[in-house]
C-alpha cells in the first residue's frame, strides 16, 4: 500500500508538470514560432482534453462519491461545479494578465509588463489542472472505491498531453518581446509549477474532511470548465481556421476520456 500511495503521489505531482516542461522547451528548438492554424490545434486539443477530464474523471465520480450521503447526489456535484467557476471567476477578474495574441490585459489595472502577464495568463491556466489532479489523489489516498491509481495516472497523463501545448503557445510568444530563448524556456516552467502547488493545496482541504470530496472533484471540474469556456475555445474561433480549433476539441476529448475508460 505504502508504494501505492509513493507512486500515486509521484504521478501526480511529478507528470503534469513535465508536460509543461516538456511544452516550455519548444521555444529553444522551433526557430520560426507556430502557424495559426498549428496554435488553434493545439489550443482545441487542450480544450478537448479538459472538458473531457471535467465529466469522466470529476463529475462522474463526484456523482459516484455523493450516492450514499445525506442528500440528492446532484446537490453536491452542483454547489461543487458553480462554485469552483465563481473561484476562477474571481481571479480572472483580478488577477492582470494578458492572454497570448492579444494586446489588451485582462484583470484588474497593473503595470506589469507583458511577459509577466503573458504568464499569468498561463499560471490561472494551470492552477484548476493541478486543482484537479490534486482531489483525484485525495480520493484515491482516502480510499474512496470510485478512484483507483489507474484514475489518478489516467489524469495526470491526460493533463500532462494538455500541458506540451500550453507550455509552448506561452513560451513561445515571449520571444517577440525580447526574452532570450533559454529565459523564455525557464519562466514557461517555473509557471507550471503552479499544478503542484494547486494539487497540493486540493489535498491537504479534502484531507481535512473526506465528507466533502464530491464537493472539491465538482469544484475542480468547475474550475477547468471556466478556462475551457473563458479563454480555450474562444482564442480558437478568433481570426481565420476556427474549424481547426473545433477539430482539435474533438481529438482532445477522445483522447482523454479513452485514458479514462481504458486506465481508470
Amino acid at each position: 500500500m505504502e508504494s501505492a500511495v509513493a507512486a500515486a503521489l509521484a504521478i501526480a505531482l511529478i507528470v503534469p508538470f513535465l508536460g509543461n516542461t516538456v511544452g516550455a522547451s519548444l521555444v529553444l528548438f522551433l526557430r520560426r514560432g507556430m502557424s495559426e492554424r498549428f496554435t488553434k490545434a493545439l489550443l482545441g486539443f487542450a480544450a478537448g482534453v479538459m472538458i473531457a477530464a471535467s465529466v469522466w474523471s470529476l463529475l462522474i465520480p463526484a456523482l459516484e462519491a455523493a450516492e450514499e450521503g445525506p442528500v440528492p447526489a446532484w446537490v453536491p456535484a452542483t454547489a461543487g461545479f458553480l462554485s469552483g467557476m465563481l473561484l476562477l471567476l474571481v481571479i480572472d477578474h483580478f488577477t492582470p494578465h494578458l492572454h497570448v495574441g492579444s494586446d489588451e490585459p485582462e484583470g484588474a489595472p497593473s503595470t506589469l509588463k507583458k511577459p509577466t502577464m503573458m504568464l499569468m495568463a498561463l499560471a490561472i491556466h494551470n492552477l484548476p489542472e493541478g486543482m484537479a489532479v490534486g482531489v483525484v489523489l485525495a480520493g484515491f489516498l482516502a480510499g474512496d472505491p470510485t478512484i483507483t491509481l489507474a484514475s489518478v495516472t489516467a489524469l495526470s497523463i491526460g493533463i500532462a498531453i494538455q500541458n506540451v501545448p500550453e507550455g509552448a503557445i506561452v513560451s513561445l510568444p515571449l520571444v517577440s518581446t525580447g526574452i532570450s530563448r533559454p529565459r523564455a524556456f525557464i519562466m514557461g516552467t517555473g509557471c507550471g509549477a503552479v499544478e503542484p502547488v494547486g494539487a497540493l493545496l486540493m489535498l491537504a482541504i479534502t484531507g481535512l474532511a473526506t465528507p466533502i470530496l464530491p464537493y472539491v472533484l465538482a469544484f475542480a471540474a468547475g474550475a477547468m470548465m471556466y478556462v475551457v469556456v473563458e479563454e480555450l475555445i474562444p482564442q480558437t474561433q478568433l481570426g481565420h481556421h476556427t474549424n481547426i480549433g473545433t477539430i482539435g476539441v474533438a481529438f482532445g476529448f477522445v483522447l482523454m476520456m479513452i485514458l479514462d475508460v481504458a486506465l481508470g
